[in-house]
C-alpha cells in the first residue's frame, strides 16, 4: 500500500490519480455506482416530472401553452444557477459535502411542488428545484471523473448515467397511472420526485474525493482515505501492483475563480463545451418537455400522450447502456457527433407524422441516440479540465446550457403556436446538427487520459 510521498524534501504529495487508476473495479466503486445512481436517478425524474404535468395543469387549471414555457423557464434559470454556484461550491467545499445540500434541496423542493397553488407558486418551487437538480448533477460527474480509473472513466460515468435514466420511464409510468386519478393527480408527480432522499441512507459508503484534498494541498486527508480505499480493495481482489510515479508540480494549485476558465487551454474547452451544452439543451428539452404538450395541442387524448411518452422513454435506459458499451472503444467526441447527428434525423421523422405506431417508433428512436449523446456527454465535459476547475468548468458549461433554455423554452413555445408542430421539430434537429458539427470540428480527444 502506498503512503505520502516526498519529492526532494520539499513537497508532500500522496499521488491519488496513480493510485486511483490502478484499482480494479471493487466493491468500493460500485458502492460509489449506487449512492451516485440514486442521485442520477431522482435527478433525472425531477427533470422530467414537469413535462408529464404539463398537459394536466393545461387541462385542469385551464392556462395556456404559453404559461407552461414561463413555468419551465424558471426551471431553468434554477439550473443555470445551481450548475455554475453549485460547481463552485463543490470545488470550495468538498464535492461529498456539496452533494449531500444539494440533492437536500431538489428533494424537498420537488416536495413543495406538490403543494403548488398557483402557477406564481409552482414557478418559485420548479426554480428551486431545478437549482439543487443541476448542482447536484454536475458534483456527481465531477466525482466520478475523478474516481474511476481513467481507462474506463466513460463506460461507468455513462453506467452511471444509465441507472439515472432509468428513471425516466419509471417516471412516466408511475405519471400515466396516477395523473388520471383526479384534478389532484399531477401532485402525487412531484411527490414522487422527493423520494431521492433515500440517498441519505447510502452517503456512509461515500468518501470525499482524495484528489480534491490533494488538490487543495490536505496530503494527509487524502492518504487516509487512499489507504481506507486501498484496504478494501486488497481484501477483495488481492495485493494490488504498485503505482506510477506521479509528475508533481511544486505548488499547490489554486482556484483563481470563473476568470481562470477563460484563459489558455481552459479558454477554448469552456467555449466549445458551452456551446455544445446550449445546443444539446434546445435539442434535448426542447423534445422531451414539450412533446406531451405538444401532442395533446393537437388533439392527442392526455392518457394516449402520457402512455406514448412512457414508451418513447423506455428507449433511455436502452440508449444510456449502448452509450456505456461503447464510450471506451471509439473516442467520446466521435460517439456524441454521430449520436447527435442520428437524433437530428429521427427527430424530423417524428415531427412528420401523427400515424401512433411511428410516433412510438420514431419518439423510441430519439431516446436511445439522444441518451446515447447525454450520457457520454456527462462523462466528457468533466474530462478536460484540470481538477482545480472541474466543477466550477463543468458546471458554467452545464449551467449555460441551462441558462440558454430560460430563451429556448419561450422560443419553441413562440414556434409551436405561430409556425406549428412540424417547425419545432425542425428546430430541434438544427439544435442536434449544430452540436455535430461543433464537435467534429473543436471537440478535443478525452479518452484514457488522465485528468
Amino acid at each position: 500500500m502506498n503512503t505520502i510521498f516526498k519529492q526532494k524534501n520539499t513537497h508532500l504529495f500522496s499521488n491519488a490519480a496513480n493510485r486511483l487508476d490502478r484499482l480494479p473495479i471493487s466493491r468500493v466503486h460500485f458502492q460509489v455506482l449506487t449512492a451516485l445512481g440514486i442521485v442520477y436517478f431522482f435527478d433525472l425524474a425531477d427533470l422530467f416530472t414537469l413535462s408529464n404535468v404539463a398537459p394536466a395543469l393545461i387541462e385542469h387549471w385551464g392556462i395556456p401553452l404559453s404559461t407552461i414555457a414561463n413555468v419551465t423557464a424558471a426551471s431553468f434559470l434554477g439550473m443555470f444557477l445551481g450548475a455554475s454556484l453549485g460547481g463552485r461550491l463543490s470545488d470550495r467545499i468538498g464535492r461529498k459535502k456539496a452533494l449531500n445540500l444539494f440533492v437536500f434541496v431538489f428533494s424537498i423542493a420537488s416536495l413543495c411542488n406538490a403543494a403548488a397553488w398557483d402557477i406564481p407558486s409552482l414557478m418559485t418551487f420548479r426554480f428551486l428545484t431545478g437549482f439543487g437538480v443541476a448542482a447536484a448533477m454536475v458534483i456527481t460527474n465531477s466525482y466520478l471523473a475523478e474516481f474511476f480509473p481513467s481507462s474506463v472513466r466513460g463506460k461507468y460515468i455513462s453506467f452511471c448515467a444509465m441507472i439515472g435514466l432509468i428513471g425516466v420511464p419509471i417516471t412516466n409510468i408511475v405519471s400515466a397511472f396516477v395523473i388520471p386519478l383526479g384534478s389532484w393527480g399531477w401532485r402525487l408527480v412531484f411527490v414522487w420526485g422527493a423520494v431521492g432522499l433515500i440517498y441519505f441512507f447510502f452517503i456512509r459508503r461515500l468518501e470525499e474525493s482524495p484528489r480534491w484534498h490533494e488538490n487543495r494541498g490536505e496530503y494527509a486527508k487524502a492518504d487516509a482515505i487512499l489507504n481506507r480505499i486501498e484496504a478494501q480493495v486488497e481484501k477483495e481482489k488481492g495485493p494490488l501492483p504498485a503505482a506510477s510515479q506521479p509528475k508533481v508540480s511544486e505548488t499547490v494549485k489554486q482556484h483563481t475563480g470563473y476568470a481562470g476558465l477563460l484563459k489558455g487551454r481552459n479558454l477554448k474547452i469552456t467555449i466549445v463545451l458551452s456551446a455544445v451544452w446550449i445546443f444539446e439543451t434546445f435539442g434535448f428539452y426542447g423534445f422531451a418537455s414539450w412533446v406531451p404538450s405538444l401532442l395533446k395541442s393537437n388533439g392527442v387524448t392526455m392518457e394516449n400522450t402520457l402512455w406514448y411518452n412512457v414508451l418513447h422513454s423506455v428507449g433511455a435506459p436502452l440508449g444510456a447502456l449502448l452509450g456505456s458499451m461503447i464510450s471506451e472503444r471509439f473516442q467520446r467526441k466521435w460517439i456524441l457527433a454521430a449520436s447527435a447527428f442520428l437524433t437530428a434525423i429521427a427527430g424530423l421523422l417524428y415531427g412528420m407524422t401523427f400515424i401512433p405506431i411511428m410516433i412510438i417508433v420514431f419518439g423510441f428512436i430519439v431516446n436511445i441516440t439522444e441518451r446515447v449523446f447525454t450520457s457520454n456527454l456527462y462523462a466528457y465535459t468533466s474530462e478536460p479540465y484540470p481538477t482545480e476547475y472541474r466543477s466550477s468548468g463543468s458546471g458554467l458549461a452545464y449551467g449555460l446550457g441551462r441558462f440558454s433554455n430560460i430563451f429556448g423554452s419561450l422560443l419553441v413555445g413562440f414556434i409551436a403556436v405561430q409556425l406549428g408542430y412540424i417547425s419545432v421539430f425542425l428546430f430541434i434537429g438544427g439544435c442536434w446538427l449544430a452540436c455535430s458539427l461543433l464537435l467534429i470540428f473543436f471537440g478535443p480527444n478525452t479518452n484514457a487520459k488522465q485528468i
